[in-house]
């Protein structure tokens, strides 16, 4: 069962169709082409439509999710088909093949590239040099061989016009060590000397962008219009020439080959009375100069045939319809050893070498067979009839393995197999190669009578040995039949569809033939590529050889040799299906798509699948997928074997009526069981889901708290760690302070853990006070509110003044001092007057100042400050005191950063005294420090009382 989709995509696997009708296989088609999926299944048979744009779906991320997963794990996809085949190849050691078939422009080419491109993806884990060099060269093979091989037409951009099939070879280890290549029925017919209509550029589907040489007489439809990018893809077919392995005058000689085509194309041929003429000769020396041979041999071998008539020989002078025949032979014939020498090259240098099978163990074969449809035109001719009689094998072969398949499934199983009847189109086979009736036998025998044979001779005979044959119709048959015409149609009923084939043509291009001459221009040709593709033209002119195989049983032998190599693998099929002709990524055909899926024997094949059971699963796979349902097999069961289990399973949903035990597998007959399985799956899982979800989540939180309890615990014993080791390592160094002659002021603190940078600023704290208590606590009182003084200036005008007058000793009371002698009597007879009178206890400052009156004038006086007042004083008049200021009348000072120390006393009555200090010894001494410090001091000192 398919990776349960939702049914708005439709069904998955066409095998689970609820009725098998060729009208609900193609709404299924279409309605999942619509939602963008363009996979489907029929069992293990991928269907795929071509979307028609690019799709996001190739990816890395998408190659991961198919890598090693079961079919049906997985939502449909080409990944998953080619991991089976690589999964079977590897684990059971068995050659698989992946058989992709469809029509022209349904995505046949696209698709084998995704399947090489996943195999290469998944393989060589270990990387080695030489696998990836094997790699690159198999996935670059396709470059090459597309672009000789492949042609634009207005059904297909890259339209395969030829089949191909790789084996890839693969070690003991599942890596890829080389390749080989097969190719089948090249159509060179008709695409390298005539342009038809939906061909791009003349030659034999090859995008001749090599070469941009106009071809006159093709008449081209340059209007056709192309999404290929020429230059582009030039570069990647010549780069991976390069990384293959072919060598500069290969690809060169490669080069000229395809010239020499174009060329040819433009000879035109004339006649001048009896004798055949080339009308643009000047061709022949550039034909001439690109095979590296003599001009006068190209035009003899271009105007003259060689005939040898028992020992004599003539030269015999073409027509011009002969010399015209004879250079579009020659034009297909070059190009058909041109693409053969490529694929052989190619071959040369992927092929393993040097492997022996009991040193390196088995080599194992994946093959890739990506081979045109089955082709239905408004004329079909040789290639079309050839094209149509491979699908006529790979399909009998198709539905013969398939039921092979499934009767040795039932047979492993001990499942009772039932006969199931299917069209078997080995009588169509039959009609075309069966020996001396067959078609191709007909035609074999009428290219090899003597005298002129036509292509309605060929016809007669057919409508001569097949009249009685179910199967084949001429207008001579059935004369009132007026969709053949006489002596040209037959019609053959194929297991697609009727097809009406015309004859002509059906001789020449059965026996393909070219002139000996040609062969021995070209194997005397001085290239030694070219030449080594002609061995024939060593043969002198008048040896005897014998008669060619004819393209026909050519073909027949390669097909007969390619289904026996297909049937002795194991079998993978994708099955590819073009929804409309113009490209569109919406449209979807329905007469177009019906058309297909008849031919392609698609619904036959959900038949045959049905006609047993619908779907089977090994017991383990059953019981992972659907246990949930079952209270007996949820979580897991404890009956004797999983057999037991997935039947006590079934019978409780009351399936048992509807379903097989085999011996490792359990066989469901209708969808419908595995529909209600479903469901009942998913109801399941919901509930399921929630009951995980909740455990999960309860489990992630208890995990989480489990995790942060241990991490809580970690950290507390990592911080007791931190703090007491900080705590010891403080104590070790501050150990000894008290005997040290700073007191450890040079001790370096050491750095403390984040939680302790709160406590070590408070230690360092209390550390300072005590060092400053070290130093203060023999200091007298008045030494102490000096000090203090000083504390509270520093405290105050740090960083505001230059010099603050720390360094020196404070004396105060300087008109007292030694500065001004004749003067300190006067001065101390009016303090000890203003002490008397006013009751104060000391003296706090004094000094000599210049007094700034409101009408900016200075005049000298003199301060006092006690403890009480402030003193404006005439130094002149005896220290006369002219105003008295009580202290706490002063709300504030105000000093000036600049040398000119002024001071602003501020009252509370706004009449503010505005003094400049001076009359210092040593003469520009700094005293508004000391002032300031001194106030401060002292109101501190009030405030605290």
């Amino acid at each position: 069962m398919a990776e349960h989709e939702s049914l708005e995509f439709g069904k998955a696997d066409f095998v689970l169709l609820d009725n098998v009708s060729l009208e609900e296989f193609l709404a299924n088609l279409k309605l999942r082409f619509e939602k963008g999926r363009i996979y489907s299944y029929i069992g293990e048979v991928v269907v795929s439509v071509n979307p028609y744009r690019a799709m996001n779906i190739y990816g890395r991320d998408t190659i991961e999710q198919y890598k090693g997963r079961e079919l049906y794990e997985r939502p449909p996809h080409l990944f998953a088909i080619a991991d089976a085949a690589y999964k079977a190849m590897k684990r059971r050691n068995k050659d698989t093949c992946i058989v992709i078939s469809g029509e022209s422009g349904a995505g046949k080419t696209e698709a084998s590239k995704y399947i090489m491109q996943y195999i290469a993806a998944i393989t060589n884990p270990s990387q080695r040099a030489e696998v990836e060099r094997v790699k690159n060269m198999l996935l670059k093979s396709n470059c090459v061989l597309e672009a000789f091989g492949n042609a634009k037409t207005n059904r297909n951009d890259n339209s395969s016009r030829f089949g191909k099939y790789m084996d890839i070879n693969f070690d003991f280890k599942g890596d890829p060590i080389g390749g080989h290549i097969n190719n089948y029925l090249l159509e060179k017919v008709g695409r390298v000397v005539h342009a038809r209509e939906e061909q791009r550029m003349q030659g034999d589907g090859l995008d001749l962008f090599f070469f941009p040489i106009h071809i006159s007489r093709a008449g081209l439809n340059s209007h056709i219009k192309s999404s290929i990018n020429d230059s582009a893809d030039f570069k990647a077919v010549a780069d991976a020439m390069k990384v293959i392995g072919f060598t500069t005058e290969e690809i060169h000689t490669v080069y000229k080959i395809l010239a020499t085509i174009l060329h040819l194309g433009n000879l035109k041929f004339g006649n001048d009375g009896d004798v055949t003429l080339i009308e643009n000769s000047k061709l022949v020396a550039v034909l001439g100069e690109l095979l590296s041979t003599k001009e006068e041999n190209v035009e003899k071998a271009l105007l003259y045939r060689t005939v040898a008539t028992g020992r004599d020989v003539i030269d015999k002078q073409h027509t011009d319809q002969e010399a015209s025949y004879g250079r579009d032979a020659l034009a297909k014939a070059i190009y058909e050893r041109l693409f053969c020498w490529i694929v052989g090259r190619i071959n040369d240098i992927i092929e393993v070498k040097n492997y022996d099978a009991r040193i390196h163990g088995k080599n194992t074969v994946i093959g890739v067979l990506d081979i045109y449809g089955f082709e239905i035109f408004q004329n079909n001719s040789f290639e079309q009839f050839c094209i149509n009689y491979c699908n006529e094998k790979l399909q009998q072969l198709f539905i013969q393995l398939v039921l092979k398949q499934e009767q040795e499934e039932y047979q492993r199983e001990g499942i009772p197999w039932k006969h199931i009847d299917y069209f078997n189109n080995q009588i169509i086979v039959d009609l075309v190669e069966l020996q001396h009736k067959g078609i191709f036998s007909v035609l074999d025998e009428a290219c090899m009578n003597v005298g002129k044979v036509t292509d309605e001779m060929f016809l007669q005979a057919l409508n001569s040995k097949l009249a009685k044959h179910a199967h084949y119709t001429s207008r001579k048959l059935s004369p009132t039949d007026k969709s053949l015409e006489f002596d040209r149609d037959f019609r053959i009923r194929h297991y697609a569809g009727d097809v009406v084939y015309s004859v002509l043509g059906f001789i020449d291009k059965n026996k393909d033939t070219l002139f000996q001459d040609f062969k021995r221009l070209l194997y005397n040709s001085s290239n030694p590529v070219l030449k080594a593709m002609w061995p024939e033209g060593k043969l002198s002119i008048t040896e005897v050889t014998k008669r060619p195989l004819t393209a026909a049983t050519l073909f027949k032998n390669s097909m007969i040799s390619l289904v026996e190599n297909l049937a002795s693998k194991e079998p993978y099929y994708v099955r590819c299906i073009k929804p409309n002709d113009v490209k569109s990524p919406l449209l979807f055909e329905y007469e177009r798509c019906k058309h297909q899926v008849e031919y392609l024997g698609l619904l036959e094949n959900v038949r045959v699948r049905r006609a047993g059971f619908a779907n089977r699963q090994t017991y383990p796979r059953f019981l992972q997928r659907y246990k949930m349902i079952s209270e007996f097999t949820w979580p897991n069961h404890d009956l004797p074997s999983d057999r037991e289990a997935v039947k006590r399973l079934l019978q409780g949903c009351g399936f048992e009526h509807d379903v097989a035990y085999g011996k490792t597998k359990v066989f469901i007959r209708t969808p419908r069981t595995i529909f209600s399985l479903e469901e009942q799956r998913a109801e399941m899982v919901q509930r399921i889901v929630l009951f995980l979800q909740k455990v999960w989540r309860g489990t992630i939180a208890r995990m989480r708290y489990r995790r942060m309890r241990a991490a809580l615990i970690i950290l507390r014993a990592y911080r007791r760690y931190k703090v007491k080791s900080y705590i010891r390592e403080v104590n070790r160094r501050f150990k000894s302070v008290r005997s040290m002659k700073d007191h450890g002021k040079h001790v370096k603190w050491p750095t403390p853990p984040k939680v302790l940078r709160r406590f070590e600023e408070a230690l360092r704290n209390i550390y300072n006070r005590w060092w400053a208590w070290t130093l203060i606590k023999g200091l007298s009182p008045e030494e102490m509110l000096q000090v203090r003084a000083k504390v509270a200036t520093l405290e105050c005008l740090k960083g505001q003044r230059a010099d603050l007058g720390l360094q020196r000793a404070w004396e105060g009371n300087y008109l007292v001092s030694s500065e001004n002698p004749e003067t300190a009597s006067s001065f101390t007879l009016v303090s000890s007057e203003l002490q008397r009178k006013d009751k104060f206890m000391r003296v706090l400052f004094s000094c000599n100042v210049r007094k700034i009156n409101r009408f900016n004038k200075a005049e000298n006086r003199a301060v006092l400050i006690t403890d009480r007042h402030l003193y404006k004083m005439d130094p002149l008049k005896q220290y006369k005191p002219m105003k008295s200021i009580p202290l706490y009348n002063v709300t504030g000072v105000s000093v000036s950063p600049g040398k000119d120390q002024l001071v602003v006393f501020h009252t509370k009555d706004n009449r503010d005294l505005i003094v400049c200090l001076q009359g210092m010894v040593p003469a520009g001494e700094s005293r508004i420090g000391e002032l300031v410090g001194t106030l401060l001091s002292h109101f501190k000192r009030y405030m605290c009382f």
